[in-house]
């Protein structure tokens, strides 16, 4: 008996079904366990991630809060814990550990300890792990507690390029070279850099006043504003 159109349409899915579902079967007894396989590790492996993104960040949020105290105590001019400071010092996070070794040094400074000051400073200075503006106050502040010991060329060769106008260190670096120019005798490079300081607003004040003061007593006007010249003599008279 002849299939009409319809029963011929039925039947040919009928059998494309059938196909798929054979296919669908032999596939599975051949890649079902490692499909499955694969689908567990990746699930295990996105929790995995979702653990650590959550363990990085507690930890993160922890050694914040301890920078936080140790800078609070040393800035307070307390002490902060030591061993608190020798992990923070160790810490994976640059930016901690470059905080945490500027402490430790500042503080075996202020203690009289220049030895072991020089040495973190110099160590900072030398690891390129850290960001370069860390390297770069480490250089300065290594070089403030050496300059005795140094001569005035070399405090020059270390500094002068950072001792430049604009830049985030002329007040710090510029201070030290202008005074090595001192030293070797060399005012009329000297005062146009304390001039220049004296000027720069963005110097911390109490380099800009120290500036201000070699500036005049090398015959530099360092004033800024004459009006606020003229005011200050007013107030002397």
């Amino acid at each position: 008996m002849a299939l009409t159109p319809q029963n011929s349409e039925a039947f040919m899915r009928e059998v494309d079904e059938a196909v798929r579902q054979d296919q669908l079967l032999t596939f599975w007894q051949r890649y079902g366990r490692l499909l499955l396989a694969a689908i567990i590790l990746g699930l295990a492996g996105f929790g995995g991630w979702l653990y650590w993104q959550h363990y990085s960040k507690t930890q993160s949020e922890a050694v914040s809060e301890k920078m936080d105290s140790v800078l609070t105590t040393a800035v307070g001019g307390g002490t902060p814990d030591a061993k608190q400071l020798d992990m923070l010092a160790d810490a994976s996070q640059p930016g901690y550990r470059a905080s945490a070794l500027l402490t430790k040094a500042g503080l075996a400074s202020r203690k009289g300890d220049a030895g072991t000051a020089i040495t973190l400073y110099r160590a900072m200075v030398a690891d390129k792990g850290l960001d370069q503006p860390y390297r770069d106050l480490a250089l300065i502040r290594q070089t403030a507690l050496e300059f005795d010991s140094l001569t005035p060329q070399q405090v020059v060769d270390r500094l002068k390029p950072l001792a430049i106008e604009g830049t985030p260190w002329f007040g710090s670096a510029g201070e030290l070279v202008a005074l090595a120019y001192m030293k070797m005798g060399k005012t009329k490079m000297a005062g146009p850099m304390f001039a220049a300081m004296a000027k720069d607003a963005n110097v911390p004040d109490s380099i800009r006043s120290r500036a201000r003061q070699m500036a005049g007593v090398m015959g530099i006007d360092a004033v800024e504003n004459p009006a606020e010249s003229t005011q200050a003599e007013s107030t002397e008279g």
